[in-house]
């Protein structure tokens, strides 16, 4: 990997190119649509579950199998069972509601936890974004407190679910500043896979970000372990002074300022449900 300069993102992108995957974002429509099958025939229940943002579709077949989940107050275990306009459909005797699927982009500044509440009242990501919706969105993954950069909030419980499984492989970009130049030693160990508890953190790619200071490194990751970046330099005796999450698969925070927000594009929410399926790891 080539060095690059500290404004642009320290590692080669992939996805979209640049040129036409982020312009001035369009609305998204806000609606779960059905499709004319589904007009006539009606919804699948499993769908319609996941659509209320309840869980995925997966997690809903084991509720209706479970006996869970009624429709028109009967307990239906049939997975092919179709809900038709004017069904009501309950989930432990709670009225289920198709619901607006929500998807925002977030460049988290310092200071804020990536949670729904905090008993200690401190402040959290829910504050930033607070007349971005009515709905109720849940940030996708975490990023510690004094971690910044890009993180997804979204009502979407299966798309969320897809891009936090662990045999995804979605990759995350970071930029790091460290509080001592990085050896080239450690550069080269970086590259080879650091031994953490888990086993080796093998990374995707990691370099200078910036030739004129070795303090701050770029790193590609795609393993969702807890603060894997941190404990990677930390590990070698570096101690991480900023930690900035710049891409999250094919999203990046250009044209976001820190403590903003904004909807996903359509052309997005498109590349990361593609994403999602796409990348599967062999069984």
């Amino acid at each position: 990997m080539k060095p690059r300069k500290r404004s642009g993102p320290p590692v080669k992108r992939t996805g979209a190119p640049r040129s036409n995957a982020f312009k001035k974002p369009a609305p998204l429509p806000d609606t779960v649509q059905p499709t004319e099958k589904e007009k006539q025939e009606g919804i699948r229940l499993n769908k319609y579950i996941a659509n209320a943002g309840i869980c995925a579709r997966r997690k809903a077949d084991e509720f209706i199998e479970e006996g869970l989940v009624t429709v028109n107050d009967n307990v239906v275990k049939e997975m092919g069972f179709r809900v038709k306009p004017g069904d009501v459909v309950k989930y432990k005797g709670q009225t289920v509601r198709p619901t607006h699927l929500t998807y925002i982009l977030l460049n988290k500044p310092k200071d804020f936890i990536t949670t729904t509440d905090d008993e200690r009242e401190r402040h959290t990501v829910m504050e930033l974004i607070k007349d971005a919706t009515r709905e109720r969105v849940y940030p996708v993954g975490r990023l510690d407190r004094n971690t910044t950069g890009l993180l997804l909030l979204t009502n979407d419980g299966e798309l969320a679910n897809e891009l936090m499984h662990p045999s995804r492989m979605v990759s995350k970009v970071y930029e790091v500043t460290l509080d001592k130049p990085l050896e080239e030693e450690d550069l080269e160990k970086i590259r080879k896979g650091v031994i953490l508890e888990e086993g080796a953190a093998q990374v995707d790619a990691v370099d200078y970000a910036d030739s004129s200071d070795k303090r701050v490194i770029g790193i590609k990751v795609h393993i969702g372990w807890k603060r894997v970046v941190r404990r990677i330099f930390e590990t070698l005796k570096y101690d991480v002074r900023k930690l900035d999450r710049v891409m999250y698969g094919p999203l990046t925070k250009k044209n976001l300022p820190r403590g903003k927000w904004r909807m996903l594009e359509e052309k997005e929410l498109i590349m990361l449900k593609h994403l999602g399926k796409k990348i599967k790891m062999p069984e």
